[in-house]
């Protein structure tokens, strides 16, 4: 029906076994994102985390897709990052979004997958 939001399909798979452990999304199809965000995938493969690029369709279509198949992180490079050298780190579970440094971001995101970092404690609250 018009107007009722649609379920969101979540797989709750703990991040150490997720088939996916992060998703890398550029906001937008366009080069000067594209390209820092293929760079975070190479740091997060160095780190043996089992990594997805995706920039196709729109950044909620994204996020729902990866939720689907069980991704516990999403990182969204956006034009801030650009600015200021932060992304965004989306946690699967409570949708809850932080700004982090690309700098480190490996050892971030390796430490919220395998050594049960708070999440509050890897970036600033982000509220969008």
């Amino acid at each position: 029906m018009e107007g009722e939001e649609e379920a969101r399909l979540v797989m709750h798979f703990s991040s150490a076994v997720a088939p996916v452990q992060v998703a890398v999304l550029p906001l937008l199809t366009r080069k000067e994102l594209a390209d820092p965000a293929k760079e975070i995938v190479a740091k997060l493969r160095e780190k043996n985390l089992l990594v997805n690029y995706d920039d196709s369709g729109t950044i909620g279509r994204r996020y729902r897709r990866n939720d689907e198949i069980g991704t516990p992180y999403s990182v969204t490079v956006d034009y801030d990052t650009l600015q200021d050298g932060t992304v965004t780190i989306r946690d699967r579970d409570s949708m809850r979004q932080i700004r982090a440094p690309i700098d480190g971001i490996e050892n971030v995101l390796y430490e919220l997958i395998y050594r049960g970092r708070n999440f509050e404690s890897a970036g600033k609250p982000f509220n969008f």
